[in-house]
């Protein structure tokens, strides 16, 4: 297995992530996988600079993270995937890669978007990801609502 944890979090790689989950979870590699991220130097040179420390750390594409999981190459690792949605942990799953827990942290619904619903204090689901989230449960994988390290789930 090398996928140790994931995290939904839109703003990905930040202070609390960086200083609480990430030695938490205590994984080889940090793993950011959102597009615009990944094509954005300058957002990844501000990532790469909160890197954790003792962790290698990749902030790649979706098609890079996926080719890369189904060509095995983080088979010898163990791995944090953080991403923004649902969807990309889904279809980690579909590829064969087993994720223990998914922490729901900090997502939102988009400025004026009421449809969906409060999963936590800081943490909402949009409606048309729920049967996303619901797939990733019939997986096995467990979704806990967490922003700190030491909230409750």
């Amino acid at each position: 297995m090398s996928i140790k944890a994931g995290r939904i979090d839109y703003r990905l790689l930040h202070g609390i992530v960086q200083g609480y989950w990430c030695p938490t979870i205590a994984a080889q590699r940090t793993m950011i996988i959102d597009d615009a991220t990944a094509d954005d130097e300058i957002r990844k040179s501000a990532m790469r600079m909160s890197k954790p420390a003792g962790q290698a750390l990749s902030i790649i594409t979706r098609e890079t993270a996926y080719e890369n999981f189904k060509s095995g190459k983080y088979d010898g690792h163990s791995v944090f995937v953080i991403a923004r949605d649902p969807q990309t942990f889904l279809d980690l799953i579909e590829l064969g890669q087993r994720i223990p827990t998914i922490t729901l942290g900090l997502t939102e619904l988009p400025a004026g978007e009421a449809d969906g619903v409060q999963a936590g204090r800081r943490a909402f689901i949009k409606t048309e990801e729920i049967p996303v989230y619901q797939a990733i449960v019939k997986s096995g994988t467990d979704i806990e609502v967490r922003y700190m390290t030491t909230d409750n789930p």
